[in-house]
């Protein structure tokens, strides 16, 4: 049995559900809400390549690298973005949250967090994750300063890492958060968004 499987996770008005090809017509909007795509620092499709997206992240869980959840609006359906579970180290108990990107008008909600609540909480409490890690391009403050919010701590650099899609090379920013560390970042979380 696979460590991350399949899963749809729900609260706050949102629904994490697998990435499926079903998604597609949702997403496309998704992305072209903000033309998101034109920033050199984010992975966000171009619109006519919602479909290739989608198929890349189908491999990659297939392969066991990662699971791709689309962000869905409970109430209406609405595609907001896309988030996933990745480099997924089973024997050490490690996922990273990345892939993430939502659509302009969900930007600055209670989207991220909520996400982010949800991503957390099942590889914590469910999977038994021993660590959470992300990582992000070190030009991409806002990124980062969105990582810090959630409690995660910065682990270092990878310089010259990987390329951006301009064909420069980024160097990626990795941070972390440890299982002991959940508890009071999971309060924090919950403090901010106004639940007990």
């Amino acid at each position: 049995m696979a460590f991350v499987q399949a899963v749809t996770l729900r609260a706050h008005g949102l629904r994490l559900e697998p990435l499926a090809l079903a998604h597609e017509t949702g997403l496309r909007a998704a992305a072209a809400d903000g033309q998101l795509w034109k920033l050199r620092v984010a992975s966000v499709p171009e619109p006519e390549n919602t479909r290739a997206y989608i198929e890349q992240a189908l491999r990659m869980r297939a392969e066991g690298h990662r699971l791709a959840f689309a962000v869905l609006d409970e109430a209406t359906g609405a595609a907001l973005g896309c988030t996933s579970y990745h480099n997924i180290e089973a024997a050490v108990r490690r996922v990273e949250i990345g892939y993430t990107w939502y659509a302009r008008s969900a930007q600055r909600t209670h989207v991220n967090t909520t996400c982010k609540l949800l991503l957390m909480g099942h590889a914590f409490d469910t999977l038994g994750c021993a660590v959470v890690g992300w990582r992000t391009d070190s030009e991409n403050l806002a990124s980062q300063r969105a990582i810090e919010r959630l409690g995660a701590k910065k682990d270092g650099v990878l310089r010259h890492h990987a390329l951006r899609r301009d064909g420069s090379v980024r160097d990626t920013v990795m941070y972390s958060m440890l299982a002991l560390e959940w508890p009071a970042a999971r309060a924090r979380l919950l403090a901010r968004r106004g639940q007990p």
